[in-house]
């Protein structure tokens, strides 16, 4: 091969592989998170305005003036936290480019990064294009929910460590992280000087009456906190590739730094419509956790129908799902054999992790789909037991 060393293992991703078996089995695809209808149309018209009317050169490198002022008030009028939008907000072509951004900008060579297991597959590449090394603390089942263990999560830290990602509302769990488990990350970031590299893009996609809590909003959190969302999943635009980081100008320069010599800078129009969104559509905010929600509770159901142990979502697109009782250890092997048997795609968690077994029996389903696809995925899952018996 002629691929470095470092990123032989990042080659594929699990997300193409199983999109691909939906592709070819004519599968229903609740593996891959993206979902199935348009934005805001108000988003829409804005972009299509913007180009028309000549905004089709480079923006400024840090991102459009008014894309950058929307973020901030966004982010003052949600979570009381300010950002000056000249020099504490940066653009980035989707959230994934600004944690790229964070970890090459802030990260030597040779440190160490604390990822929470199971984590998004970009994190791992991420850390080992920057030269660097991860440290992995799981997610462990308290209570009948996902949570952190403060000692796995202390004795990760090492003279080497530089800083910790946190991905809340957690994919691919759905787990949001509690008030005592941001607290705890909290902590240790003060007590070992490290930065928190926080990736916040399902912030509005929360159940149950759950609302957002950065961690840039704790006391003594905000100086070293990188706060990265985006508007694929606010907007329902994963296409887009629009991100922001919120951080102070010492972190923002630093990302900067790096993110620069990446893409330099993301499509003019498409930005001028996520400022037009953040500043018009803040009805979408609300109504669009609510059709998700009832979206979860269709695909919840038959999952448990099915005779799956699932554990509750809290947040996010996803609900994961225990085969066990259906007969199935291997959630790798299943996910494989699902498009052909039963016509659904869905993703093995294990595939996020490195402690494979520890997560070997836990699969992603997807619920970002209309409800009549949902519809017809889940009377293909109840196909699920006689075709595996």
């Amino acid at each position: 091969m002629r691929t470095v060393a470092r990123l032989q293992p990042f080659t594929s991703t699990i997300f193409a592989e199983m999109s691909a078996l939906a592709v070819r089995a004519g599968a229903i695809n609740l593996g891959q998170g993206f979902p199935d209808t348009d934005g805001p149309q108000g988003m829409l018209d804005a972009a299509q305005k913007a180009i028309a009317s000549g905004m089709n050169q480079y923006p400024p490198g840090d991102g459009l003036p008014e894309l950058r002022r929307a973020v901030s008030e966004q982010v003052r009028r949600e979570y009381g936290l300010e950002y000056d939008p000249d020099g504490e907000v940066l653009v980035t072509v989707g959230a994934s480019e600004g944690i790229a951004a964070a970890v090459l900008g802030l990260v030597e060579p040779g440190r160490e990064v604390i990822l929470i297991e199971p984590f998004y597959d970009s994190y791992a590449a991420t850390v080992a294009l920057a030269g660097a090394r991860r440290r992995v603390v799981p997610l462990v089942v308290s209570e009948g929910r996902y949570v952190l263990d403060p000692e796995m999560l202390r004795a990760a830290v090492t003279p080497a460590t530089v800083a910790i990602i946190v991905n809340s509302p957690h994919n691919p769990t759905g787990t949001v992280l509690s008030d005592v488990d941001l607290n705890l990350v909290a902590d240790v970031c003060r007590e070992h000087d490290l930065i928190a590299i926080t990736d916040e893009v399902y912030e509005y996609l929360l159940f149950d009456g759950r609302r957002q809590h950065p961690i840039a909003s704790l006391p003594g959190m905000r100086e070293r906190t990188v706060r990265i969302s985006g508007a694929a999943k606010t907007f329902n635009v994963t296409g887009w590739k629009i991100g922001w980081i919120t951080a102070p100008r010492e972190l923002v320069d630093a990302c900067r730094a790096a993110k620069q010599w990446l893409t330099y800078t993301g499509a003019t129009p498409l930005q001028a419509a996520v400022a037009h969104a953040l500043d018009a559509e803040r009805d979408w905010l609300t109504t669009t956790p609510i059709a998700l929600q009832s979206a979860r509770d269709l695909l919840t159901r038959a999952l448990d129908e099915v005779g799956f142990a699932v554990h509750p979502s809290e947040g996010t697109y996803f609900v994961c799902a225990d085969p066990r009782p259906l007969g199935y250890d291997d959630a790798a092997t299943l996910c494989r054999e699902l498009p052909a048997r039963v016509g659904v795609a869905a993703v093995p968690v294990s595939a996020l992790a490195d402690d494979m077994d520890r997560w070997a029996h836990v699969v992603r389903f997807a619920f970002s789909k209309r409800p009549d696809v949902l519809a017809r995925a889940a009377e293909r899952l109840h196909a699920l037991r006689p075709a595996l018996s």
